[in-house]
């Protein structure tokens, strides 16, 4: 038995690039000729164009063209839904550039290319366009009302509903003990990606091929789309990926950008460059999360959980984007969570505004519905006189239930199975490292001007799928050597390393062997992307697949070689050897030279090479525990975070370090969505926060060390590696923990949570009016 690669804590390989300087990103890209675009935004949040005046503009020496939708002409196609394509979404969606009216600040109306950034900035101010201001309309409750319609020809703001109806709701809850209902309101706030976005196109006229760097996410798909958009076959646009610091399901998704640049560069036979500002990420990128829920349960007296409805609300802003409705009908479908909840009703609203439009941010829509159901829990907890870890034990589904069928909670899916899980072992083993009984002690407790308080959030969050396939091929070369293309791309989750464990355990060479290649069209034909926790549950599997049928073909050469049954055979560390002995008979590169010796008798022979997709249509589940302890100071409503765990179940940890970093870094992030980040809008539908002043990060000093505890207790049987993903589990919990712990902290206050973030104004706020300062 020779070594194993997967279950190792290897070394991110791809590391020493990035810390060496040597990364690669889309700003990197020069090119001779190149041209510099920037984009002139509204300022308007609702209004109509009554002109565009570009001729002072042009006059700016050193621009080469101003385009505005009219120059666009039949390519002028809307961005078009990739995935929760929910009826009637199909009216709302996004220009390419705006066409008669604008409806949100930050929509593109015009765009300048010039010799350089500073000379198209310079040309942006020059640009004279007259707006007929129209009200705005920026909270879900005006939207309804429907007095100011932000596409007219739709006649509503409501641009879809969704339902679902698994059981008897209605029937449990007339039955049931104890009833409660609350309202919940998870704030908007979205990812900040190290790099903002950015393209370079190039198009070849001669060879009419379109070559664009920058491109990230979702690769194969969008040159479909832009493909089409701009009238060339797809095998002659080129999409590269260079590095990418980060995308968190903002970065990748098709914008109007994406066509834009790559058709100033066709219509110009000159590069391209466009690079996103912060403020302009801020303001025009996907925001996320801003979902509003109305949540009732119903339950024994004994805590028993019977019924759960609800009335989701997602703020959509002004267009639907790429991912359609996924943000509400996402919160929708995991709301019951691990739990045990035989009636469960929900209606989807999906309602238009005059705000940026709404995308996907790490975990969509697990964070909001984990805060919604976590936070509920709690309430009930307190009602009914229980530990809040008893009620949650007393309902969680138990392992002997396992599979364990919700019912159909997406629209257009089959039902949601939750496929290998042990819930309370999770919980037990998150309760007994934090020390959570000892610290439960000090709930409420005021110390030193601050007041103390621990919570606890269950979580389950499905991962891989979505998408149908991904694709790999596995190519053995000289040296010897292993070259694995993947049909994903990479956004910093250390894939050349975890693909290059899988290959190299899957096809039994050393790992310093194997090198893996990403982030290009033209690399593996098809292909999806990378999200959803998906990377190494689909494209992973394919690379194991496909180094397993080279394996295999090694071995049926081997043995024709050797004239010895390959079924007695195997490959240690690159040598091939007859099975129990470990005693090599061949290396590997001995056998490639006979092979390409022999391509003469045996034409097949040299493709020592093999193509996997791996294909599935069922979600794997991860799960877990978050576990926080923080401190109040009621003066001046900040909130520290003292502790912090996650405890998570990813089926099979492929790298253990790469795992704690997904953790550690997904649970920061949700610690600073919490706490720190909100995107705020004036009454005028101006988007106040568009610096890193106003929209504020978590620094290191905003975070405890993370306790990051990463189980393999069930692995997914939905899959050859076991795996699931492992890349949204440390954020889910998050908002659901510190509102948990911030509540019995300030319980001596009556202080109750139900809306984020937990921004020192806001904690400052509900303290001023809680029911126990004004009876003091």
């Amino acid at each position: 038995m020779g070594r194993t690669y997967i279950g190792a804590s290897i070394k991110r390989r791809e590391d020493i690039r990035f810390v060496s300087g040597k990364g690669t990103y889309a700003d990197d890209i020069k090119l001779p000729g190149m041209l510099h675009a920037a984009i002139l935004r509204s300022s308007r949040a609702h209004a109509r164009i009554r002109s565009v005046d570009t001729v002072r503009a042009e006059a700016v020496p050193g621009v080469a063209w101003i385009f505005t939708s009219r120059h666009v002409g039949e390519a002028a196609a809307r961005i078009p839904m990739r995935m929760y394509r929910l009826p009637g979404l199909e009216r709302y969606l996004q220009p390419i550039l705006a066409q008669g009216k604008v409806r949100y600040v930050g929509e593109p109306v015009a765009v300048v290319v010039a010799a350089s950034r500073y000379v198209a900035e310079d040309a942006l101010d020059a640009i004279e366009v007259e707006y007929e201001d129209l009200p705005e309309v920026l909270d879900v409750a005006a939207a309804l009302r429907d007095d100011v319609l932000i596409h007219e020809e739709a006649g509503t703001n409501l641009a879809a509903v969704h339902e679902i109806r698994i059981g008897d709701a209605a029937g449990a809850f007339e039955k049931a003990d104890y009833t409660r209902r609350e309202l919940f309101r998870v704030h908007r706030h979205t990812g900040n990606p190290l790099e903002t976005r950015g393209l370079v196109a190039t198009f070849d006229a001669g060879r009419r091929e379109l070559t664009v760097y920058g491109m990230t996410k979702l690769l194969h798909y969008n040159r479909q789309v832009i493909a089409a958009f701009l009238g060339l076959p797809e095998h002659h646009v080129h999409f590269i990926e260079n590095d990418v610091g980060g995308g968190f399901g903002i970065r990748g998704e098709l914008y109007p950008e994406d066509f834009l640049i790559p058709f100033a560069s066709m219509r110009l036979g000159r590069p391209v460059k466009w690079i996103e500002d912060r403020r302009e990420h801020l303001m025009a990128a996907n925001h996320s999360r801003e979902v509003g829920c109305e949540l009732e349960i119903a339950a024994r007296r004994d805590g028993a959980l019977l019924a759960l409805r609800a009335r989701i609300y997602g703020n959509m802003g002004a267009y639907v984007r790429t991912h359609g409705g996924l943000v509400p009908c996402s919160t929708a479908a995991l709301l019951t969570g691990p739990y045990r909840i035989p009636n469960y009703e929900c209606k989807v609203h999906c309602v238009v505004t005059n705000k940026t439009g709404m995308g996907t941010y790490r975990a969509p829509g697990r964070y909001e519905s984990c805060f919604f159901r976590e936070r509920l829990l709690d309430m009930v907890a307190a009602d009914l006189n229980l530990d809040p870890v008893e009620l949650r034990r007393r309902n969680l589904v138990r392992p002997e239930e396992i599979p364990y069928e919700i019912g159909v909670t997406r629209p257009g899916a089959g039902p949601t199975v939750l496929d290998s899980a042990n819930f309370p072992s999770a919980l037990d083993r998150a309760l007994n490292a934090f020390g959570y009984r000892d610290l439960q002690r000090e709930q409420g407790r005021l110390d030193n001007g601050r007041y103390h308080g621990v919570g606890l959030a269950c979580f389950v969050k499905n991962t891989g799928g979505l998408e149908p396939y991904e694709g790999a091929r596995v190519a053995l070369g000289d040296g010897p050597s292993v070259a694995v293309y993947l049909s994903i791309n990479v956004l910093g989750q250390g894939h050349e390393t975890a693909m290059a464990q899988i290959c190299a355990d899957g096809l039994s060479v050393p790992m310093e062997w194997v090198s893996v290649f990403h982030g290009n069209t033209d690399l593996v034909p098809f292909g999806w992307g990378t999200f959803a926790s998906r990377g190494t549950v689909m494209c992973g599997n394919a690379v194991y697949l496909a180094a397993r049928r080279l394996r295999q073909k090694l071995l049926r050469i081997a043995g024709d070689h050797l004239s010895i049954d390959p079924d007695r055979l195997e490959i240690e560390e690159g040598k091939i050897c007859r099975k129990g002995t470990h005693e090599p008979l061949l290396d590997l590169k001995t056998l490639l030279a006979h092979v390409r010796a022999g391509v003469r008798a045996r034409p097949e022979q040299p493709a020592l090479e093999e193509t996997a997709y791996f294909n599935s249509s069922q979600l794997t589940h991860s799960y877990g525990v978050h576990v926080a302890r923080v401190a109040v100071d009621p003066e001046t409503g900040l909130v520290e975070v003292l502790k912090y765990m996650v405890v998570e179940d990813v089926g099979r940890c492929i790298n253990p370090m790469l795992v704690h970093g997904q953790a550690v870094g997904a649970a920061v992030q949700g610690i600073g969505a919490t706490l720190c980040e909100e995107l705020v809008y004036g009454e005028n539908g101006q988007l106040l926060t568009t610096t890193f002043r106003d929209y504020v990060l978590p620094s290191s000093a905003d975070v405890p060390p993370i306790e990051s505890i990463v189980l393999e207790e069930a692995p997914s049987p939905l899959n050859p590696l076991g795996v699931k993903g492992a890349g949204e589990g440390g954020i889910v919990g998050t908002g659901a923990v510190l509102a948990n712990a911030v509540s019995h902290a300030l319980s001596p206050l009556g202080v109750e949570i139900n809306e984020l973030p937990l921004s020192p104004d806001r904690v400052r706020s509900l303290i001023r009016r809680s029911p126990a300062r004004h009876t003091s």
